[in-house]
């Protein structure tokens, strides 16, 4: 924010920080309100309503050329799974719970609810859409999964105009790290 760049700053608030839920990591309803304290513009929008998020970041969009100044999303939503392979988030909230945000305000949901009220869509439509999209994410997986990897030393590039000292050092660490145990790499 300092540099007055035109840049959208986008936060999915999904109710909790890992396993805790953001009622007990912060006394606020959210962090929209933070955005003043860095001189930001922001937006509260519900994230599961699909026509919201893209007017919301429409608007944030202009309001940051137009000013050249960032702007803050704060798209208030709900984890629908886990927040990570690790994690068993029915230890800390119910299968209710869960199910109950699912059929309420699921985005997708949402989307395909009005479709069909529009009469644009049926179930039927909606589930060749769906197949036909699942479909075309294999095939880019298994077209990804046949290319060559990247080579490792191009996750260092394109981030500075010049390396600094300490990217430097954590390259050159990366490097004699890999040396010393090839079989993991």
């Amino acid at each position: 924010a300092t540099l007055k760049v035109p840049m959208i700053f986008f936060c999915r608030n999904n109710g909790y920080a890992i396993s805790t839920k953001t009622t007990d990591q912060y006394a606020s309803d959210g962090i929209v309100c933070r955005s003043r304290g860095y001189g930001m513009a922001a937006i509260r929008v519900d994230g599961n309503d699909i026509f919201a998020v893209h007017s919301a970041t429409k608007a944030a969009r202009e309001y940051a050329i137009e000013h050249s100044e960032p702007v803050l999303i704060e798209a208030i939503s709900y984890r629908q799974g886990h927040h990570s392979t690790s994690d068993d988030s029915y230890q800390y909230r119910s299968v209710d719970e869960v199910n109950n945000s699912e059929n309420i305000h699921d985005p997708l949901r949402r989307f395909e609810k009005f479709l069909m009220k529009q009469h644009w869509m049926d179930e039927n439509d909606i589930s060749a859409v769906s197949n036909e999209e699942r479909m075309s994410v294999l095939k880019a997986m298994e077209r990804s999964e046949k290319r060559p990897q990247p080579k490792l030393e191009t996750m260092f590039q394109d981030v500075y105009k010049e390396m600094p000292l300490n990217l430097m050092i954590q390259e050159e660490a990366l490097q004699k790290h890999m040396k010393k145990y090839p079989e993991k790499y």
